[in-house]
């Protein structure tokens, strides 16, 4: 599993506007060449933020993007979300498969008709438990606390503009 580029670049334009907090806003040309991407590129990726609230887009000369809600409250978990998408990340695409009946194992829930007890595939298990533990990860690391980070180790000063 690998995150693509535009994670990337959302979470270091995020945490580019939480730093500039003094300023209120970050024009798209600065926020490109201040993360080396194209404009172009940089602009579809802060248009999901936007429209998932995220960021915010101030018009006019001087505009460009904020954050549009506290850095504290904009997590890890929600930008992969907007940029990767809100699919699980594992499927198990053989599940009527012999291998897989005798990777099953009965789940003490019961389907809805049948009454039959229902088995889940235990690749499937341990899967999805992998990801529910990266998404808690996720979901505990904020904008916030890398810049907060990057404070205490004397590192954001230099990026200040």
């Amino acid at each position: 599993m690998q995150f693509s580029k535009s994670t990337d670049y959302a979470l270091h334009a995020l945490i580019h506007l939480a730093n500039a907090t003094d300023r209120q806003n970050v024009g798209i040309k600065e926020l490109a060449a201040v993360l080396g991407v194209s404009e172009s590129y940089l602009s579809k990726i802060m248009s999901k933020l936007r429209q998932d609230g995220i960021v915010r887009a101030v018009p006019g000369v001087n505009g460009g993007y904020e954050l549009a809600r506290p850095a504290g409250s904009i997590t890890f978990y929600d930008v992969v979300q907007v940029i990767e998408g809100r699919q699980q990340l594992f499927e198990c695409s053989n599940s009527a498969s012999q291998q897989h009946r005798l990777l099953a194992e009965e789940s003490s829930e019961l389907r809805d008709r049948d009454r039959e007890p229902r088995c889940e595939c235990l690749v499937k298990k341990v899967m999805d438990g992998a990801e529910r533990q990266l998404n808690q990860y996720l979901q505990e690391h904020t904008i916030q606390w890398v810049v907060d980070e990057a404070h205490k180790r004397g590192k954001c000063a230099a990026s200040r503009p």
